[in-house]
């Protein structure tokens, strides 16, 4: 027996999800259901407006509803300072850390020939005029995660911008290699930051 054509669309939604199967998917969908109206219309909402209410920063590419973003317009943050990362949810990781007060450039994604991304498939060039239009900026963080992606990103990143004469440094792997930021507790964060070593 088939599923009714709703369920078995909504099934095929979450599939969409990162990380979600087909159990999981039917779980979810069957739990929707089970949902009162004014919740799942909540729901419904709050996917609506991540899609409409949200974008990108112009300045760091982070998420924000406001552009620039908060970080970029705080002028209590540390200018002379940029932490890269991969996607936002790096930025709001390292925010809960609270031993970081510089600025934060997102990459939305790394290098990694294998899918067919390149240079110019991730944020990389606005990071680079950046760089030329700001002179304040001393040091750049390079914290894209120890992958072997993270880390071919970060080498790559290094030969850009050591010949302007900016510092480069990399997070110190009290990470441990082949770990995402986002699980990385924040004890463990503050000491890959204080932690970091010049590339």
């Amino acid at each position: 027996m088939q599923y009714p054509e709703p369920i078995a669309k909504l099934i095929d939604s979450y599939m969409y999800l990162p990380g979600i199967g087909r159990k999981t998917a039917t779980r979810l969908a069957f739990y929707t259901v089970d949902m009162n109206k004014t919740d799942v219309k909540n729901f419904a909402d709050a996917l609506t407006s991540t899609k409409n209410d949200l974008r990108f920063c112009s300045i760091c590419g982070n998420i924000t509803e406001t552009d620039p973003c908060e970080i970029c317009s705080d002028p209590t943050r540390d200018q002379s300072k940029i932490m890269v990362v991969e996607q936002s949810k790096d930025v709001m990781t390292m925010e809960k850390m609270k031993d970081y007060n510089g600025l934060y450039h997102v990459l939305h994604g790394v290098l990694s020939p294998i899918e067919g991304k390149g240079p110019e498939d991730i944020n990389i060039s606005s990071l680079i005029k950046r760089l030329q239009k700001n002179e304040e900026v001393k040091e750049v963080i390079i914290a894209t995660n120890a992958t072997p992606e993270g880390e071919a990103t970060a080498m790559y990143l290094a030969k850009l911008i050591k010949p302007a004469g900016i510092k480069v440094t990399r997070l110190s792997h009290g990470l441990s290699v082949g770990s995402d930021i986002e699980y990385a507790d924040e004890m463990t964060l503050s000491k890959a930051v204080s932690g970091r070593t010049e590339m």
